[in-house]
């Protein structure tokens, strides 16, 4: 289930935005893994992980690899926090650091979202930072 080609694209370029979809085993979680710059060139890329995670009754946003995130980032990840809590799932953040933590904290996004450390404090469900 991991996009490989849109996962390798930005890999060990700086700037380039890559996501990597990986599931949880023996769970209904899946782990969107995102590394370098979110702006609009990124956006595309993360629809279609998000969506392609949908099934999932639990999207957790590893953004620990995440350098930069503009305002088209933003809101593709709070439009696909509104559509998959209306289908009754959840999305979440993990791993959130400057600059991006900062624009999460400005825009009042930060308070909207379950935010965790990490991703392994995400999936034992403790560390809870922020919103929901």
């Amino acid at each position: 289930m991991v996009d490989e080609e849109r996962a390798g694209e930005g890999e060990g370029l700086p700037g380039r935005f890559a996501v990597d979809v990986r599931p949880v085993p023996g769970g209904d979680a899946v782990v969107l893994v995102l590394a370098g710059e979110l702006d609009r060139d990124g956006v595309e890329p993360l629809r279609e992980a998000l969506e392609q995670g949908d099934g999932s009754g639990r999207i957790i946003v590893d953004c620990s690899g995440l350098g930069f995130c503009d305002s088209s980032g933003l809101n593709a990840l709070l439009r696909a926090r509104m559509r998959i809590v209306e289908a009754g799932g959840r999305l979440e953040l993990s791993g959130l650091r400057q600059p991006v933590d900062r624009m999460f904290e400005i825009t009042g996004a930060r308070s909207v979202f379950e935010v965790y450390e990490s991703t392994d404090e995400a999936l034992a469900g403790r560390g809870r930072e922020g919103g929901g």
